[in-house]
């Protein structure tokens, strides 16, 4: 294994003799702010989290595409489809239009409480809401994961090889399910939420990818905060800073990929009515320093199989004190202008 005790300089220069595989992904999800009236209340909810309107601007999903495209940057865009079994494929084409006309990835979300609320019957004797994709049976898994991808593949989305449970809430069913559809990626396991009891790397934390049976995990990348705490790689939860420090910890590592979590609607403040400024101001740095640095990270899809597998599972990644603190004053800001 490649091994470089240099520093400063020389040592930058040894560590752009490898590269890291970085996934910028986006759930795309669409909410009716609650389950009651939803039929009236979808249109504008469907812009509110598709568009993001604000006075300043839109800021939802159609401005990361651009911020992604004006930095040559490739992400992939876990679309929930699910939704459609209510309000129809049109909605649904538009996401996916939109996805498409940036030429980015598009890869298949399943938030199952929109089962009890489809049209036309998803499964028989479906009544009440069910979370996680993991509170359904291995067959019923596997049919939801069906209808998910004809959903998607009826708004115009093709070459469906990945997937993410909503929530994080898979197990291993999920991934027998996975392969009886032919999609052999799998980005659901995340070690700070539902990972640890899914069933999938028993024994272990996940933190790198790895071939679990028929399937290829690409766990989220976690990291260890000074207080011993798992957390998730995400606009939302970490510093520029910090997610800075730990791409660069990753790649002195050898790791084989680092995930990176977003959705389509976190670039405004949680009542969705004006823009989120720090976290914006993230998704601009990190944008700027993975352009910047292509040379070593690598940003990419899952359109084919990973090309190289972690041989054991690493330990998390770990975040220094410093970098906490400065995460922890941002969000005390951003939780004052919510």
């Amino acid at each position: 294994m490649f091994f470089c005790a240099l520093k400063g300089g020389a040592f930058l220069h040894c560590l752009r003799l490898t590269m890291l595989d970085v996934y910028f992904t986006v759930d795309v999800e669409i909410w009716c702010d609650g389950w009651e009236d939803i039929d009236s209340k979808f249109p504008s909810c469907f812009k509110k989290y598709v568009y993001g309107p604000t006075s300043r601007g839109n800021y939802g999903l159609p401005y990361k595409l651009r911020l992604l495209a004006d930095h040559g940057l490739a992400g992939v865009f876990f679309v929930e489809p699910l939704f459609a079994a209510r309000f129809g494929v049109a909605p649904l084409a538009e996401i996916v239009g939109l996805i498409k006309e940036r030429g980015q990835e598009i890869q298949l979300h399943l938030h199952t409480e929109w089962v009890d609320e489809a049209a036309e019957p998803l499964l028989e004797h479906t009544s009440g809401k069910r979370q996680l994709l993991r509170n359904f049976s291995s067959d019923e898994q596997t049919r939801l994961i069906a209808a998910g991808r004809r959903w998607l593949e009826r708004a115009g989305a093709d070459k469906i090889r990945a997937f993410r449970a909503g929530s994080f809430g898979f197990d291993a069913n999920t991934l027998g399910a996975l392969a009886s559809n032919q999609i052999f990626i799998d980005s659901s396991y995340n070690a700070s939420v539902r990972g640890l009891d899914s069933g999938v790397f028993p024994g272990t934390v996940g933190t790198d990818v790895a071939a679990c049976g028929d399937v290829f995990e690409f766990p989220l990348t976690v990291f260890g905060d000074p207080r011993r705490t798992l957390r998730h790689a995400q606009l939302t939860a970490c510093s520029f800073w910090e997610l800075e420090g730990l791409l660069w910890q990753a790649l002195e590592a050898r790791r084989r990929s680092f995930v990176i979590l977003s959705h389509n609607f976190e670039l405004m403040n949680p009542t969705k009515t004006r823009p989120d400024d720090v976290v914006i101001a993230r998704f601009s740095k990190l944008c700027r320093f993975l352009s910047r640095n292509h040379d070593v990270f690598r940003m990419g899809g899952f359109a084919s199989a990973p090309a190289a597998l972690a041989a054991v599972q690493p330990p998390p990644l770990s975040s220094s004190s410093w970098k906490a603190a400065a995460r922890m004053v941002e969000q005390a800001y951003r939780w004052r202008y919510r």
